[in-house]
C-alpha cells in the first residue's frame, strides 16, 4: 500500500514537470511575445527588434482596417440610398394604386350594359357617342396606370435585391473589421507586454539616430517655401504643427493619427481629398523618384506599402510612427524605402 502511495507521488511529480514543459513550449511557439518572455537572456535590442516587428505587422492589419472601414462606410451609404429611394417607389406606387382604384370603382358605378344596348336606348345618341370616347380614353389611362403600378412593383423588387447585396457586404465588412481589430489589439498587446520589461529610456523602437522631432525644431516656412505648390506647402505645415501629437491606430485627428490618417488630414486641411489608406494613397498622384522628392511628397516604406510619412527635404519626413512615439521629425532611412507620390 505504502509503495503505491509512492509510485502515484513520482507519477504526480511527472505530469507537473511535462505541463511546465508544455506551458513553456507553448509560450516560445507563440508568435506575439512568447519568445522574448521565455528565454531571460534576451537582450533589450533583442526585445526592441520583436516589439518593432510586431509594430509593423499591427501597422500593416490597422491599413486592412481603414480599407475594410471605408468599404463598409460605402457599402452603409449606399444601402442608405437604395433605402430611401425604395421609400420614393413606394409612395409613387401607393399613388399610382390609388388612382387606379378610383378609375375601377367609376366604372363600377358606370354599370355593365352592352355598349350598341346602351346606345340603342340613349335618348341622347350623340351625347352617348361622346361618353364612349371619353370611356375608351378613360379605359387606356386605366391600361397605362396598371403598367406604372407594375413598372413601380419591379423597380422596388430590383431595389430590395440592390439591398440585400448591400447588406451582405455590409454583415462581411463588419466582420473583416473585427478579425482586423482583434489582430492588431493582439499584437499591440503583446508589444506592451514586451515593453514593459525593459527601462522606460530603452522603450522607443526607432533607430538611436531618429531625430527625435518637436515643435521646437525650427519653424515650417523655409520648408514650405521650397514645396511645389501651395497645398503641398499647406499640408507640410499642417503636419509640422501635429508634431507630438500621440499614436493611435485608425485616428485621422485632430489630436491623434495612425501614420495614413495623417497624411490623409493634412491633405484634407489643403482641400485634398485622399484615399484613406496606404496603398490607396500611393496611386493618389504622380510617382516621384526618391532623388526628385520635395516637401509635401508622400513617401511609403517596406514591401506591403503599409507605412507612409510627408516629406519635408534634407532626406526627413514627419510620420506617425507606432504606439510607442508620438507624430516627429524622422529619417528616410530608419525604414526600407518603398516608393513616393506627388499629390497635385
Amino acid at each position: 500500500m505504502a509503495a503505491h502511495r509512492r509510485t502515484r507521488k513520482r507519477t504526480s511529480g511527472t505530469a507537473r514537470t511535462v505541463l511546465t514543459v508544455a506551458l513553456a513550449g507553448a509560450a516560445a511557439a507563440t508568435g506575439f511575445d512568447g519568445p522574448a518572455l521565455a528565454d531571460p537572456r534576451r537582450t533589450p535590442e533583442q526585445v526592441r527588434a520583436d516589439v518593432a516587428r510586431l509594430y509593423r505587422e499591427a501597422e500593416a492589419a490597422t491599413e486592412q482596417y481603414n480599407g475594410a472601414k471605408e468599404k463598409a462606410e460605402a457599402a452603409r451609404h449606399r444601402l442608405r440610398g437604395l433605402q430611401d429611394e425604395t421609400a420614393r417607389r413606394r409612395a409613387r406606387l401607393n399613388e399610382a394604386r390609388e388612382a387606379l382604384g378610383s378609375v375601377a370603382a367609376a366604372q363600377y358605378r358606370g354599370g355593365g350594359l352592352d355598349p350598341a344596348l346602351r346606345l340603342a336606348l340613349s335618348e341622347d345618341p350623340d351625347g352617348y357617342l361622346r361618353g364612349a370616347a371619353l370611356a375608351e380614353r378613360v379605359g387606356s389611362l386605366q391600361n397605362a396606370r396598371v403598367g406604372q403600378v407594375r413598372t413601380q412593383l419591379g423597380e422596388i423588387e430590383r431595389l430590395r435585391g440592390a439591398a440585400r447585396v448591400e447588406t451582405e457586404s455590409l454583415t462581411s465588412r463588419r466582420a473583416e473589421l473585427e478579425r482586423h481589430r482583434k489582430t492588431i489589439t493582439g499584437k499591440l498587446n503583446a508589444a506592451r507586454r514586451l515593453l514593459s520589461g525593459l527601462p522606460a529610456e530603452r522603450r522607443d523602437t526607432g533607430q538611436a539616430s531618429r531625430p527625435s522631432g518637436n515643435a521646437g525644431d525650427g519653424p515650417a516656412a523655409p520648408v514650405t517655401a521650397r514645396a511645389p505648390g501651395p497645398r503641398a506647402a499647406e499640408a507640410v505645415a499642417y503636419a509640422y504643427g501635429k508634431i507630438g501629437s500621440p499614436y493611435v491606430w485608425g485616428a485621422t485627428g485632430p489630436d491623434a493619427f495612425d501614420c495614413s490618417g495623417l497624411v490623409q488630414a493634412a491633405y484634407r486641411s489643403a482641400g485634398v481629398s485622399l484615399p484613406r489608406t496606404t496603398y490607396g494613397q500611393i496611386d493618389a498622384g504622380r510617382r516621384v523618384a526618391r532623388s526628385e522628392l520635395l516637401p509635401g511628397d508622400l513617401v511609403f516604406f517596406y514591401s506591403g506599402i503599409s507605412h507612409v510619412g510627408i516629406y519635408v527635404g534634407d532626406g526627413r519626413m514627419i510620420h506617425a510612427p507606432n504606439p510607442s512615439a508620438p507624430v516627429r521629425l524622422a529619417s528616410l532611412d530608419e525604414m526600407p524605402f518603398a516608393g513616393a507620390t506627388r499629390v497635385s
